[in-house]
């Protein structure tokens, strides 16, 4: 496993918080039973819709996880930034069977899902770029944009246990975090927020 490795993130809206307490991070049609609120685009949902994992599940019914947050994702959302955190979770969530690496975007056309043994072909010094804009190359700018979100795919949910902690771009998010009942660490890191 890559050394740069050391925790994986959910970005997820501080007012779903109680429900991952009690429930964990779950996958797209698991959350759809219940009350939510969603930070997803619908196009892109309606294409991950129509993704079948090779050899796996359906790709909603994964619990989609990223190596590094600070990506287009949160950056398409930084208008919501005070609502959201982004959740810390333990990297060996990896080792859950059925999970399922993508090297870039689950939806791109150029995707390829890995084992969790193949996590050597991940371009990660691509994925953990500060910035991802390639001026004047608009291919280079489109593929490492869909780099930047590869993604960590978990069956169905991912156990609140694995939860390590949160990052929040304020002293107010935290506030709002910790009165979710939340007990866990918080972090407050602006720069993961584009704040």
């Amino acid at each position: 496993m890559s050394q740069r490795v050391t925790e994986l993130h959910c970005i997820m809206p501080i007012v779903n918080i109680p429900t991952v307490v009690t429930r964990g991070i779950l996958c797209h049609d698991e959350a759809a039973k219940l009350a939510h609120h969603s930070v997803a685009m619908q196009e892109i949902q309606d294409k991950r819709d129509n993704v079948q994992v090779p050899g796996g599940l359906k790709l909603h019914q994964y619990a989609n996880l990223y190596f590094d947050a600070r990506n287009p994702m949160m950056y398409k959302r930084q208008s919501e930034r005070d609502s959201l955190c982004v959740l810390r979770v333990n990297k060996a969530v990896m080792e859950t069977v059925g999970a399922v690496l993508s090297d870039m975007n689950s939806v791109s056309k150029y995707v390829r899902f890995l084992a969790p043994t193949q996590i050597k072909y991940i371009n990660f010094d691509m994925v953990f770029a500060e910035d991802w804009r390639h001026p004047g190359d608009q291919i280079s700018y489109f593929r490492h944009s869909a780099v930047k979100c590869a993604e960590v795919l978990v069956p169905h949910s991912v156990p609140f246990t694995c939860i390590q902690g949160a990052y929040v771009v304020s002293e107010a998010a935290r506030v709002s975090l910790q009165q979710t009942g939340f007990g866990l660490d918080i972090t407050v890191n602006p720069h993961l927020f584009f704040a």
